[in-house]
């Protein structure tokens, strides 16, 4: 995870309260993390840092858009990202990052890393079927429907029905 050092804050020198900070998320960060699903990511992230004695509590804010792929059509589209997550960071004798919620880092530690949660919080705002609007409001002209269309199953009706199943269809 080269090239990340924006996203390291140095925390030991600020005063406790909030503190704000800003970040543009592009295609160089997604690299790092060498996660290529996303077509020219352009998202804001806001972070708003309350420090206090004994821990932090960090509240991330993430608008932007990312270009997926459409699962349906194959087609490309710009797919909405707005998300929030809130984060803390607590002090003990070990650093242990095994919870989603917070990170527990050693008495003594002097900065903290914000890019695994960025990265986690834009990745997990994405559905896992991506579906182009145009697909789900039927205006999305592609060869590709036309042709799953076509190729859809027909509903046949059978003339010679069995006089025994439409005894149980009264049943219904």
């Amino acid at each position: 995870m080269e090239d990340l050092t924006e996203f390291v804050l140095p925390f030991v020198g600020l005063k406790e309260g909030q503190h704000s900070f800003s970040f543009e998320i592009d295609t160089t960060f997604f690299n790092a993390f060498e996660f290529s699903d996303f077509n020219h990511p352009a998202v804001k992230v806001d972070l708003l840092l309350d420090k206090k004695a004994s821990l932090m509590n960090f509240s991330f804010k993430a608008k932007g858009t990312v270009g997926l792929v459409c699962d349906v059509s194959n087609e490309i589209f710009d797919f909405q990202i707005d998300t929030n997550l809130d984060w803390i960071v607590k002090f003990g004798d070990a650093y242990d990052d095994d919870h989603d919620e917070f990170l527990v880092l050693p008495h003594g530690s002097y900065q903290v890393s914000v890019a695994q949660p960025i990265y986690e919080m834009i990745v997990l705002s994405v559905p896992l079927k991506k579906v182009h609007p145009g697909v789900l409001d039927g205006t999305l002209d592609s060869a590709l429907l036309k042709r799953l269309e076509e190729l859809q199953p027909k509903e046949e009706k059978l003339e010679n029905n069995d006089p025994r199943w439409d005894k149980l269809k009264d049943l219904l």
